[in-house]
């Protein structure tokens, strides 16, 4: 049998935690190593438990979400943050994911798709609510008709490009695969040297780095 998922909730609203904390322990498969109420005390709890998810509330007292997930991730590199708030502001969602939050989930998600992302999240993929991805898709399409700075698109091979471009509408490995005709594991090695060359942690990151930088990328014939 597989290893439970160890999960900490960091969140100041007591309530809410508890509803969280009482609708996962029912996973057989989830296991809640440690609670906070406080970002401080958020970060203190996921260095020691090195828990294998932390869902992180956005705006807490004190030390905020987007300042915990940096700190956690300096002393936990492996663990993976989803937010988990009721911000639904771009900028917000933006920020996170370049702090490396590997998630970002609004609290008015339903139960299924909350325990589905935190295992997705445990394996290492990225989460966000379908709302969220939408809001970054926007962003997208109103950035990608300006032209890229030369230097960031000179790092990058033009299948390189072509993939950076499927990252950004959220497509997975097998359905870039798919698109591409080409193998899986090809695709992973790609996305490995575009988060090398770009000095980033994660395929969101990537995502937001081409939204940001309004990357107009041409399909490629490579």
């Amino acid at each position: 049998m597989s290893k439970p998922i160890r999960i900490l909730l960091v969140d100041d609203h007591t309530l809410f935690r508890s509803g969280i904390k009482a609708l996962l322990s029912r996973q057989p498969e989830f296991v809640i190593v440690g609670e906070a109420s406080d970002g401080v005390e958020g970060v203190k709890r996921a260095v020691t438990l090195k828990p294998d998810v932390v869902l992180l509330d956005l705006n807490m007292p004190g030390l905020s979400g987007l300042d915990a997930v940096q700190l956690i991730l300096q002393d936990a590199p492996s663990t993976a943050v989803v937010m988990l708030t009721v911000s639904e502001d771009a900028e917000d969602l933006s920020r996170a994911l370049q702090a490396g939050a590997r998630g970002y989930l609004l609290k008015n998600i339903d139960a299924d798709f909350l325990i589905s992302a935190i295992q997705r999240a445990a394996r290492g993929e990225a989460v966000m609510a379908e709302a969220m991805t939408a809001k970054l898709m926007q962003q997208f399409r109103t950035l990608s008709s300006q032209p890229a700075q030369p230097q960031e698109k000179e790092k990058l091979t033009p299948r390189e490009r072509e993939i950076l471009l499927c990252l950004a509408r959220g497509d997975s490995n097998k359905e870039i695969a798919r698109e591409l005709n080409v193998a899986e594991s090809t695709v992973k090695i790609h996305v490995q040297n575009i988060l090398k060359k770009l000095n980033l942690s994660s395929r969101v990151q990537a995502a937001v780095y081409a939204v940001e930088h309004g990357l107009n990328l041409p399909m490629s014939d490579s």
